[in-house]
């Protein structure tokens, strides 16, 4: 099979999505910094980049995120490069398999706010290269994770208010406000 790869932006300007043409990981895997790169050959890789700060996986997309200091301009064609070879090399994304089952937990608002996250929010985050998770449900307030290109984005407040909350408040009246959990 010949491997394209071509290069999405993100609302985050730290990090770009790399996407190809074959299914990387069922499910998602957030790899932020380099300490928890161990169980995956294709983040660990990719961290030996002096300029990568963040690696996120799913489907069929990693998104990368860069130091400051670095420009995509100049490393975007060496990053496109390297996820070809990798791809190609079948490097793996996890040396173990995770399954990602979506087995909702909680009382009937928990399981509704859940399924909402996974149906409507998971694949719009994933269009822009991260990924959401729910952690829990307290008196009105839904909290929740973003990882990937979502960790650290200037619009990712917007998208939490504007966006997740609106939307939850809509469908399920006993939220009063989502926010994220920090990293």
């Amino acid at each position: 099979m010949n491997i394209n790869v071509y290069t999405e932006s993100t609302p985050n300007p730290a990090t770009m999505k790399f996407i190809v043409n074959k299914l990387l990981i069922n499910g998602s895997v957030d790899f932020a910094t380099k300490e928890s790169a161990d169980k995956s050959p294709f983040a660990k890789e990719l961290y030996k980049f002096s300029f990568v700060n963040g690696v996120f996986f799913a489907s069929n997309f990693v998104t990368i995120t860069k130091t400051d200091e670095s420009d995509w301009a100049d490393v975007e064609p060496i990053m496109k490069e390297f996820v070809k070879g990798a791809v190609e090399s079948e490097l793996k994304v996890q040396l173990e398999e995770q399954s990602e089952e979506t087995n909702f937990e909680g009382s009937e608002t928990e399981v509704k706010i859940q399924q909402i996250l996974h149906d409507y929010v998971r694949p719009a985050v994933e269009q822009d290269g991260g990924a959401i998770s729910y952690r829990s449900f307290n008196e009105g307030v839904v909290t929740v994770e973003l990882r990937g290109s979502c960790s650290g984005c200037p619009s990712s407040t917007i998208t939490l208010k504007a966006g997740i909350e609106n939307l939850l408040k809509r469908m399920v009246p006993e939220v009063t406000e989502v926010v994220s959990e920090a990293l």
